[in-house]
C-alpha cells in the first residue's frame, strides 16, 4: 500500500525522489563550484606578501627569544609582533 501512495505522489509531483549522493548531476555541480572558486581566487598583493615575510621573520625571532629565556616577563606574541612589525617596516623604508 505504501508503494502505491509513494508512486502516486511521485507521479503527481508532490514528492521528489532524492538523488543518490554520487549521481552525475551532483558531481557536475561540485566540479563547477570548485572551478568557479578556483577562477576567482586572487594572487596576494605585494603588501600582503611583504606582511607574510615580516610575520615569518618575527615568528622566528619570537621562538628564539622564548627559547633563550630573554623575553620580558609579561611578553605576549601580539605585543611582540606589533613591535617587531613596526621595526621591520621602518628598516625596509
Amino acid at each position: 500500500m505504501y508503494k502505491v501512495i509513494f508512486a502516486t505522489l511521485l507521479a503527481v509531483g508532490l514528492l521528489a525522489a532524492p538523488l543518490p549522493p554520487h549521481s552525475s548531476a551532483a558531481l557536475a555541480q561540485q566540479s563547477s563550484a570548485s572551478e568557479k572558486t578556483a577562477k576567482t581566487k586572487k594572487e596576494p598583493s605585494a603588501g600582503q606578501l611583504a606582511t607574510r615575510e615580516r610575520q615569518k621573520k618575527c615568528a622566528a625571532e619570537w621562538k628564539e627569544t622564548k627559547a633563550a629565556g630573554t623575553a620580558e616577563k609579561d611578553a605576549t606574541w601580539p605585543k611582540f609582533w606589533s613591535d617587531c612589525n613596526k621595526r621591520l617596516k621602518a628598516a625596509a623604508k
